[in-house]
């Protein structure tokens, strides 16, 4: 099978990629936000960006359609993968810039950054690098969950674009996304009930990524229904407080991968919750510490469970227990 072919194949079984929206009308976003794109659409230009915001907000899914719908030609670096290496970085998009585009339509090339902020100083010194050398021929757009991880010297020269959501905008985007999924799903005939859907998409909001990812996983069966929920609420810690306490390893293991069903941050907030009435005062600085490191890594590792384990091992370890 050739790689096009490949690429096709894995882009219409992952719902994710096969219903990503292409053009920025379609991406569900706050209309402050997306109207910021739709400028630039008016346009037919682009500006350096820096988009921040949590994951799966739409980032990734609107700097494509931006490029898409105003015609340019355009390369994406995962600052996760092949963007923490410097060489590779600075190779891909020397040869990238460096040429004109004889089919792309807009005035510009662009090189797309995803997930920035896990690339090194380094990396993104010589990208700040970059911006300045090829700023006659190609944009650059960055995308980051943590922004206060980008260096100053990049940042400075970047238009943000911050994708938090403000108050009172949480129920129309959950509204319009309901709609979406209800559509995805009856495209792929798939049962579902709407209180199901419903509690999904609180639980995971405003990830929508994770959502439907979650979506595809749970209707391997042909159906989304109550069956699948297994409400947080419902998790028992004491089993685990205790292994903790007693420093059974084993023990703690076996109940994160119990339990790695549920939303890992939603868990983790549940852990946090639980732990100030069995550690011992002067061990609850530590622990907060401790969880704050791994809640902040929850949406970047590839690995929730080891992720978890990992919190829970240095908690177990560090903090003494009553």
């Amino acid at each position: 099978m050739t790689r096009g072919l490949l690429h096709k194949v894995k882009n219409d079984f992952l719902w994710v990629e096969k219903y990503r929206p292409t053009i920025v009308e379609d991406c569900i976003l706050p209309n402050s936000i997306k109207g910021v794109f739709q400028g630039f659409v008016s346009q037919q230009e682009i500006p350096n960006l820096l988009l921040s915001g949590s994951a799966g907000v739409g980032k990734t899914t609107i700097a494509k359609a931006l490029c898409d719908e105003i015609g340019a030609s355009y390369i994406m670096i995962n600052g996760s993968d092949e963007g923490r290496f410097l060489d590779t970085v600075r190779n891909r998009i020397r040869t990238f810039a460096s040429t004109v585009s004889l089919t792309s339509g807009a005035s510009h090339k662009v090189v797309i950054i995803d997930e920035a902020d896990n690339t090194t100083n380094d990396v993104q010194l010589s990208l700040r690098s970059a911006v300045e050398e090829f700023h006659s021929n190609c944009r650059f757009i960055f995308t980051c969950n943590f922004i206060n991880k980008i260096i100053e010297p990049l940042h400075s020269r970047c238009t943000v674009v911050d994708f938090r959501v403000k108050n009172g905008q949480s129920v129309k985007l959950q509204g319009q996304f309901f709609e979406r999924l209800r559509g995805i799903l009856k495209k792929e005939d798939v049962q579902f009930e709407d209180k199901v859907l419903a509690k999904l998409i609180t639980r995971y909001y405003p990830d929508w990524r994770r959502l439907i990812n979650e979506c595809q996983r749970y209707s391997a069966n042909g159906s989304i229904d109550s069956a699948i929920l297994v409400d947080v609420a419902d998790v028992n810690l004491d089993s685990l407080l205790s292994a903790l306490a007693k420093k059974e390893f084993t023990t703690v293991k076996s109940w994160v991968v119990q339990h790695m069903d549920n939303d890992p941050s939603s868990v983790m907030r549940k852990i946090y919750d639980s732990l100030y009435g069995v550690l011992k005062p002067s061990s609850i600085p530590e622990a907060v510490l401790i969880m704050a490191k791994y809640m902040r890594d929850i949406t970047i590792v590839p690995d929730q469970e080891i992720n978890m384990l990992a919190c829970l091992t240095e908690i177990m370890m560090s903090c003494e227990f009553r």
